[in-house]
């Protein structure tokens, strides 16, 4: 295990090679790239087609608007990637996404990245390089500082279209929510709470039982594991990294605020222009230990005064034993469509589905995850404020053919790196508190954590393995 010294240092000396603006970077040649021209289908290449893969490439199918010129998954031979082959039989086929690059740019202009998270920042760095609009699936990033990198990156790349996969940020709650900001039903916001207490999408292992890394198994046959690593440290390869358990390893993955923050808190988080915290605390760490997630975690982000908006705390819950205190007149629980109830005992309602509840001086409001909309609480309040509440648009397109239609010009994507990188970043805090189990405080001015030296030196993390330093240069 990497030492704090040893970490800092390490860290500390690469930062100087990983600076922005560094001139020997794969950027170099970027701004002579060129996309084909569309002609009504937008020319994409999907990497990553098992799992989460396969469920956005049938809904970008659902979209009658992309011709699928190429796949790509390190894990070609497993099950998990055969259906979308066997739909695609004519596309090229790549387990390195660096390949794909090499031997096939210029038959798309597009790419959809459904990968474990540690990977979503060397493949869309080398999509924006080589000229392609990048869609990838939350969370953007990591670490702080490749969200940094590649809202840089998009920069310097206008022309380029990014989209994150927060899917509800193209539904419902996204229109309601900045309708009713521009109505002043929602102001004065002071205090939120985020709650995601369904079972975790990942092992039950023991965290008392865990001290190391898992040992070394057999790679399976035709996996292309270096790849699947990236910039990573090397590790062996083991099955519990794979197949969505990568998500609890703080090596790979970003727990349970990475996976469903994005899709609970990215309205509140745009609209209400939080941006960076300024102290992360964690009030609860049930099972903490050094290598995975804790079981159940209660985060704290304070956020500043923003534009004559008041301060606002942001509480994080996970676990399906850490249930958030309900207000005076919650009711039911919202339900979401999609998203699985979690049985919550007769103390709560039964069905307490993932989802947020949000305060302000005069109203309380209560809403669910993704797409689903907000209420006002109590019932007696709607009904009082059921006249004054505005019309809600509906939705142009959703997620998926709103990033089409970006691409050929048309609209502007609603979930770009420069909108969700900084709430990415706010999940990269999070999870260093998570990883530390303390309290942190923030100078988003500097970009630094300034109470904690180990803590500052996570927001860049280790150095990339040899051969992938290239990605962390603009």
């Amino acid at each position: 295990m990497v030492t704090r010294r040893n970490f800092i240092k390490t860290v500390s000396m690469a930062t100087a090679g990983l600076a922005l603006g560094a001139n020997d970077s794969l950027f170099s040649a970027a701004a002579s790239s060129k996309s084909p021209k569309s002609r009504g289908k937008v020319k994409i290449a999907y990497i990553g087609i098992g799992n989460r893969g396969e469920q956005i490439i049938n809904e970008f199918a659902k979209t009658g608007m992309v011709e699928v010129t190429a796949l790509c998954d390190v894990d070609l031979d497993g099950k998990q990637a055969q259906k979308v082959q066997s739909m695609y039989p004519n596309a090229k086929k790549f387990r390195d996404f660096r390949e794909l690059f090499d031997k096939a740019a210029n038959d798309f202009e597009a790419v959809a990245i459904a990968t474990p998270d540690h990977s979503h920042f060397p493949i869309s760095m080398l999509a924006i390089a080589n000229g392609k609009h990048v869609y990838v699936e939350k969370p953007m990033a990591r670490t702080f500082y490749e969200a940094e990198l590649m809202m840089e990156a998009a920069r310097k790349h206008p022309g380029l279209v990014t989209q994150v996969g927060n899917q509800g940020h193209s539904e419902a709650n996204y229109f309601q929510f900045k309708t009713w900001m521009d109505a002043g039903i929602i102001k004065d916001v002071t205090a939120i709470t985020a709650h995601m207490n369904n079972e975790r999408r990942w092992h039950k292992w023991d965290a008392a039982r865990i001290y190391r890394m898992p040992e070394e198994e057999p790679i399976p046959v035709g996996m292309d594991w270096d790849t699947w690593l990236c910039a990573r440290p090397y590790h062996e390869y083991n099955s519990k990294y794979h197949q969505g358990d990568w998500r609890c390893w703080y090596d790979f993955g970003m727990g349970a605020l990475g996976d469903w923050g994005a899709h609970i808190l990215d309205t509140a988080h745009e609209f209400l222009e939080l941006g960076l915290p300024y102290e992360i605390s964690m009030l609860r760490a049930d099972g903490h230990n050094d290598y995975f997630y804790p079981y159940s975690s209660t985060i704290l982000f304070r956020f500043p005064q923003r534009k004559g908006m008041p301060p606002v705390d942001v509480t994080w819950y996970d676990g399906i034993d850490n249930l958030p205190p309900l207000p005076a007149g919650y009711g039911a629980s919202t339900v979401t469509e999609g998203v699985p109830s979690t049985n919550q005992g007769e103390a709560v309602p039964s069905n307490l589905n993932p989802g947020k509840i949000i305060y302000s001086r005069d109203l309380t409001f209560k809403g669910g995850s993704h797409g689903s909309t907000l209420s006002i609480i109590p019932d007696e309040k709607a009904r009082e404020m059921a006249d004054k509440l505005p019309e809600v648009p509906q939705s142009p397109s959703n997620h998926f053919e709103n990033f089409l239609l970006a691409c050929q010009g048309i609209e502007k994507t609603r979930s770009p790196f420069e909108i969700h990188g900084p709430l990415s970043q706010v999940f990269s805090l999070g999870v260093i508190a998570q990883r530390l189990n303390t309290q942190l405080f923030f100078d988003s001015r500097t970009k630094t954590i300034t109470n904690n030296a180990f803590a500052n030196a996570m927001l860049v993390g280790e150095p990339p393995r040899k051969g992938w330093e290239e990605f962390y240069r603009i």
